[in-house]
């Protein structure tokens, strides 16, 4: 039996969760009803929230994430089961990685278009872009729609002890511990992406921080790492607002 949080804790977590769904579509990181995000609830990793197949974000409420078990591939005969990538991205992470608690994948606009550059990188020409020095994994392959076994390992292992995986002619997938974690992360990684193309578009050399100022810039976000929660309360309270029912 895997060691499962009490069911406030969970509920907490849908609540989270259903929240950054909503809050996808209105920063246009959504992509019709596809993609997903999903965080874990056992101490394992291995049983985890995740949005049912084909539900377009904007519906998403706490009580319509599915929980799953990833040691149970039955779970994808059951209805609004995920779809077969979405099950080897978050099922594959969640089981390789129990300290991972929240897997956010997307096709953001920005990071998407930068995913489809021959040459992907993210140097650090500002804040933001620093931020990633040395959390950020990019994997030169793209392997299709992720939907087989190998192809969930082949991106764990180019995740590796990153946060942050780019992923060649695909997309983003941002982790965390904890859902705000993972959704800031999202948030100025979009940001970077959207800073470096322009910069590119400028025609202009790039201006790229010495490897000691960009690491000691990316240890100083750790100071701002309350940032996280506070945003994502804040956004949270829009929501709260707006369109309150994703807590349902």
């Amino acid at each position: 039996m895997k060691d499962t949080a009490p069911e406030d804790q969970i509920h907490s977590l849908r609540v989270d969760l259903a929240a950054a769904f909503r809050l996808a579509v209105r920063f246009d990181w959504h992509e019709s009803v596809g993609n997903h995000f999903s965080v874990a609830v056992s101490d394992d990793g291995r049983r985890f929230l995740m949005n049912p197949k084909w539900r377009h974000f904007s519906a998403i409420r706490a009580s319509d994430l599915l929980l799953l078990d990833a040691d149970d591939p039955s779970v994808m005969d059951d209805p609004g089961a995920p779809d077969a990538s979405a099950w080897t991205i978050h099922g594959t992470l969640h089981r390789a990685r129990p300290d991972i608690r929240v897997v956010l994948h997307c096709h953001p606009p920005y990071a998407t278009a930068l995913a489809a550059l021959a040459d992907p990188a993210l140097p650090p020409v500002d804040m933001n872009t620093a931020r990633f020095f040395g959390d950020l994994a990019i994997d030169p392959d793209c392997g299709g729609i992720a939907d087989d076994a190998a192809e969930g390992e082949r991106i764990v292992s180019a995740l590796g002890d990153s946060s942050v995986l780019l992923m060649a002619n695909h997309g983003l997938t941002c982790t965390g511990t904890t859902v705000a974690q993972a959704f800031e992360q999202l948030y100025f990684f979009e940001k970077a992406a959207r800073t470096i193309l322009l910069a590119h578009g400028s025609g202009e050399p790039l201006g790229v921080m010495s490897d000691d100022v960009a690491r000691r810039t990316a240890e100083g976000w750790r100071a701002y790492a309350g940032m996280a929660d506070a945003h994502f309360d804040h956004l949270k309270s829009v929501l709260d607002r707006e369109e309150p029912n994703y807590r349902d």
